[in-house]
């Protein structure tokens, strides 16, 4: 099973803050962790929201609109992007995962499901469950 494992952002990443050298290596040595078992597919931080975009969908209508976006709770810092046996075992991993809190505010990280074709039942044909298979071979060949 893949998980999407969501990092929150603190008032110090929106404000630019980078972490400090030991901050990466204790990060680092968890993600050679995660890659020398094998679960890991991807990860990555995010530039703070000032540097981001939102556009928004009313039935025809899009509006753009740039950041920073004032709901710093509410924003993404940073993902992995996982493969497990189980949420269980995705939960354990990241019990481990040296995140670094705000200043004064605690954080948290949320862990999601990916779709699998098995959780669309019959309204996924086959034809268009190996059409998706082909652009994710597409998509692995080309990182």
């Amino acid at each position: 099973m893949r998980f999407m494992v969501i990092t929150k952002a603190t008032a110090e990443s929106e404000a630019g803050v980078l972490p400090a050298t030991e901050d990466f290596d204790t990060m680092g040595n968890f993600i050679q962790e995660m890659v020398d078992a094998g679960v890991l597919l991807d990860a990555g931080g995010l530039q703070s929201s000032a540097k981001g975009t939102r556009i928004y969908f009313d039935g025809d209508e899009k509006t753009v609109v740039d950041g920073p976006f004032t709901e710093t709770k509410e924003l993404i810092g940073g993902y992995y992007l996982v493969e497990m046996k189980s949420l269980e075992e995705c939960v354990e991993w990241f019990k481990r995962c040296p995140i670094q809190p705000g200043v004064g505010e605690p954080t948290n990280i949320e862990i999601r499901r990916v779709f699998h074709a098995e959780d669309f039942g019959e309204s996924f044909t086959a034809e268009q469950q190996e059409a998706v298979e082909k652009r994710r071979a597409k998509v692995a060949g080309n990182s």
